[in-house]
């Protein structure tokens, strides 16, 4: 297998395994083609011009368009807990950019090997293929959202649930609306594709109980969800997928 590639993007690190030198160069013509698209911080991003009027909506390249209906239809799906909207009304997609990134970089990675193992991890979602070893699936830590180098889980990633996303708080502080009182503070969702993965894992920290139960009903997903006393939600699933790390002697 290849060796590890990072590099920054769309305000993150991204780590890929198993990539070769010109799949990871092709990664990265992904995500900065996404990030040239939507960034909000880059004045000259499509969405940054639709922000300040100097282009309309219904102007931009039909991608751009297709990617606020698709946020559209998750908030929708969510019932409102998950939005592409920011509270003053303006468009900010970047609760989907980063894992069509994810899913549009899987795809590179397939096309340069087939059956190749791989792994992208990109600011707590990753999304994988394959096996990091011999019979030993990939794994990803889940860290304790007050204690930050303290981790209380480990959820290995095997076929079909290749997904993984963590939102919360304890590291960016407050940066997703909310539109109920704070009941979570963060949120790991495994799922079958990394696009589910992070819309939920937003949408379960933004709502609240009632909004996790209803995602979980509704979903095919497992959840792990932090409140801020320190309860910790699980589906039936998670219980199969995450392996308990025991607490240091």
């Amino acid at each position: 297998m290849s060796g590890v590639t990072t590099f920054e993007t769309m305000g993150t690190v991204v780590s890929l395994r198993g990539a070769t030198p010109e799949a990871a160069s092709e990664v990265r013509a992904v995500f900065a083609g996404y990030d040239h698209r939507y960034s909000l911080y880059d004045p000259s991003s499509v969405l940054s011009r639709v922000a300040d009027g100097s282009v309309r909506l219904a102007d931009t390249p039909s991608e751009v368009r297709d990617v606020y209906a698709l946020a559209l239809d998750w908030r929708e799906r969510t019932g409102g807990a998950f939005t592409p909207h920011r509270p003053d009304g303006e468009i900010d997609l970047s609760g989907v950019v980063k894992a069509l990134a994810i899913r549009d970089a899987g795809a590179v990675l397939d096309a340069a090997s087939s059956d190749g193992d791989w792994m992208v991890s990109a600011g707590g979602d990753v999304l994988v293929r394959g096996h990091h070893r011999a019979d030993d699936p990939w794994s990803v830590g889940v860290v304790d959202p007050t204690h930050r180098d303290t981790v209380v889980g480990v959820v290995r990633l095997e076929a079909p649930r290749r997904a993984v996303a963590t939102s919360g708080t304890a590291e960016r502080g407050e940066h997703i609306w909310r539109r109920a009182t704070p009941t979570f503070v963060q949120a790991t969702v495994i799922a079958d594709d990394i696009v589910t993965a992070d819309v939920l894992a937003t949408a379960v920290v933004a709502g609240d109980e009632d909004d996790l139960r209803r995602l979980t009903s509704d979903a095919d997903v497992d959840v792990l969800a932090f409140t801020a006393d320190g309860t910790v939600w699980a589906t039936p699933g998670a219980a199969a997928t995450v392996r308990q790390v025991p607490a240091a002697p």
